[in-house]
């Protein structure tokens, strides 16, 4: 009884803020009182601020522009990390480890540490304010995450499956886009899960290798747009616009769950 009325409790705090968050980007943008900001609106406004912000921030072009970096970053991620885990474990480079720490080894650091060294280079390498610059970056962040889970992934599969399929002709690629990508599918949609929502999420890469409209993530406009509160933004336009754009992950997550936890095993089960 106790430790339900704890779940219960934490449960009520964690659905606070969601609350707050939906009566509030929900009620008219002019009818905004923090003093009622508990109190449901009678009137149901959350497309009309979403549509406010979008024509107040471009959030249209800023959406597509990240649609287009979490798709294609993770999908350049997961390929390599699937390529550096196959060939430190099956086909057992040399000093396979020591590759495997160089490459994991750079997310101990924090990715502040990135930004100063970061803005200097892509701005002597004209990559500032480009979609190519943000692609190279969120896809040099994947690819450890990867290579991390298809190594564990590829170490629960028997030897054997490789060295039959080598003995029937095929060759060590053929082997691996044929045989051993398509047994990782649930750990490739595991880290591909992950790494669309961190993309889709990204305000710090954003917000210091952009500048344009155009090239900036949607995070970067909505963070925009809640810098000119004061200057006129409504309070419900840009809660609206937060509540918006986080749908995209629930769905994405709702719609490939099973895989998920699938993929959280990691191969334990073969």
């Amino acid at each position: 009884m106790i430790r339900r009325a704890v779940l219960v409790l934490l449960g009520l705090v964690w659905l606070g803020p969601t609350y707050l968050l939906l009566v509030n980007a929900s009620r008219p943008a002019d009818s905004y009182d923090p003093a009622a900001a508990w109190v449901p609106s009678g009137d149901f406004a959350l497309l009309e601020n979403f549509a406010r912000a979008v024509d107040g921030a471009n959030l249209g072009g800023s959406l597509a522009s990240t649609a287009f970096y979490s798709v294609v970053s993770p999908l350049l991620g997961v390929l390599i990390g699937a390529l550096a885990g196959y060939v430190i474990v099956v086909l057992r480079l040399r000093y396979g480890f020591w590759w495997f720490l160089l490459i994991f080894g750079g997310t101990v650091f924090p990715s502040q540490m990135l930004l100063v060294p970061l803005f200097v280079g892509y701005s002597d390498a004209g990559l500032y304010d480009s979609r190519l610059g943000l692609i190279l970056i969120y896809t040099a962040i994947n690819v450890p995450l990867a290579a991390f889970v298809l190594r564990n992934f590829y170490s629960g599969i028997a030897f054997s499956i490789f060295e039959a399929a080598r003995m029937d002709g095929a060759s060590t690629f053929r082997v691996f886009w044929r045989i051993y990508l398509p047994m990782s599918l649930p750990a490739l949609t595991a880290v591909f899960i992950l790494e669309f929502t961190f993309i889709w999420n990204d305000l710090v890469f954003g917000l210091t290798l952009t500048q344009s409209e155009e090239v900036r993530p949607v995070m970067t406009a909505i963070a925009g747009l809640m810098t000119d509160v004061y200057a006129g933004t409504p309070v419900p336009v840009g809660l609206a616009a937060g509540l918006v754009v986080s749908l995209p992950t629930v769905v994405l997550f709702l719609a490939t769950q099973r895989l998920f936890a699938r993929g959280l095993s990691l191969g334990s089960v073969q």
